[in-house]
């Protein structure tokens, strides 16, 4: 029986990971509202290249822009309510407790000179003892007044000033909140792009309603691309960053070069696979978010490697691999092998057989083992194109 025939051989070969994926792009950004209210205008359209900070759409704000002007109005109120009371040395009642304080103090002098006056006058003689003692009710009366006055102003002066510059500063506190919550309220009825990019969506038109917590305008920087990838671990423990790896992208030819950027720490709950980032640049627009691409990533490079056509290796129903071997006598014998990494067409054998066997590549498919052969070289020997 004619069979075809390539020769095992040492030579490099490189371990490559294929796997499906969809690019996304590097940087995207939801403008969404915060407050609900009609679309006055936009100024950019789907395609539009925008800049970080640039101004998008306004949504109708007259009503904002009246209560940040109420609110201005009663901040600077505030504001000059609380200057003028730390500025000033007294506070109105403060001067009130201060007069009535000194008035207490020239009441005092007066009963007691005259309490002094009128008692050397009754040593002498001159008055009756009654008029002295009323004299001395009288000063002890003053003497009272004048200690509660003090003890007035005292407290003022301890708490009632800081008590009411205390107050003046909530105030204008308070009124400062309202006049920032009412400018963060105009502020949200203009969208702003938070990055640099392209507008791909805009959901509304002018006129219409825009709900708060609505997308209403997508942006994308394509600038690059990346596409997230789940492999199995013994692969992903092959990969460092900066590895390089392939796009094979539909419309274009040759492939796009991307690197390995992001390798997961951990393994996904759900697939116990490794999840990992490839960035690919993307300066002319030609990578579209959304499109399915293949990708290839070098894992490793074998620089010796015992390698056959994958057409040798023969899988049985309990998934043990084989080949058929052509020995020196004619004879076609199986050897069970161990593979390694597929490489293009090739396959890596681990152990089974040795460089220099003559493996059956065509025609090994139910042969039986122990067979007469004629071993027919194949005409193209994939493995001599792999060197």
């Amino acid at each position: 029986m004619a069979v075809e025939t390539v020769t095992a051989k040492v030579q490099p070969i490189e371990d490559i990971f294929q796997a499906p994926g969809i690019l996304y792009p590097v940087h995207q950004a939801s403008l969404t509202p915060k407050v609900t209210a009609p679309v006055e205008r936009f100024l950019v359209n789907r395609g539009s290249k925008v800049h970080k900070g640039e101004l998008l759409a306004v949504l109708d704000n007259q009503d904002l822009q009246a209560a940040v002007i109420a609110a201005r109005g009663t901040y600077d109120q505030a504001r000059a309510t609380y200057e003028a009371t730390t500025s000033s040395t007294l506070p109105e009642e403060m001067q009130a407790a201060q007069a009535a304080l000194t008035d207490a103090k020239s009441t005092l002098d007066q009963e007691q000179e005259l309490y002094q006056s009128e008692t050397n006058l009754y040593h002498e003689g001159a008055i009756p003892r009654r008029q002295v003692d009323a004299t001395a009710v009288a000063l002890t009366a003053a003497r009272n007044a004048y200690r509660t006055a003090q003890t007035r102003l005292e407290n003022l002066q301890k708490s009632g000033a800081a008590q009411q510059q205390q107050a003046a500063k909530g105030q204008m506190e308070s009124a400062r909140g309202q006049y920032l919550s009412a400018e963060a309220q105009l502020a949200y009825s203009e969208l702003r792009s938070p990055i640099d990019g392209v507008v791909t969506d805009r959901a509304v038109y002018p006129g219409d309603i825009a709900p708060a917590g609505t997308p209403l305008i997508t942006v994308m920087d394509i600038s690059k691309v990346i596409l997230q990838l789940h492999i199995p671990q013994p692969e992903a423990a092959q990969l460092h960053l900066g590895d390089p790896a392939t796009l094979e992208v539909p419309g274009i030819s040759g492939g796009v070069p991307a690197k390995v950027t992001i390798i997961s720490p951990a393994l996904d709950p759900n697939s116990t696979t490794i999840e990992i980032w490839l960035e690919a640049d993307n300066p002319h627009r030609m990578l579209a978010p959304g499109t399915s691409v293949t990708a290839s990533i070098l894992v490793r490079k074998l620089p010796r490697a015992l390698v056959v056509p994958d057409s040798a290796v023969l899988v049985g129903e309990n998934a043990e691999a084989r080949v058929m071997v052509v020995g020196s006598d004619g004879v076609a014998h199986s050897k069970p092998v161990t593979t390694g990494v597929r490489s293009g067409n090739l396959t890596q054998i681990l152990s089974g057989i040795k460089a220099g066997d003559e493996v059956i590549v065509g025609g090994a498919f139910g042969l039986p083992d122990g067979t007469k052969v004629k071993a027919v070289p194949e005409s193209a020997n994939p493995a001599e194109g792999q060197e």
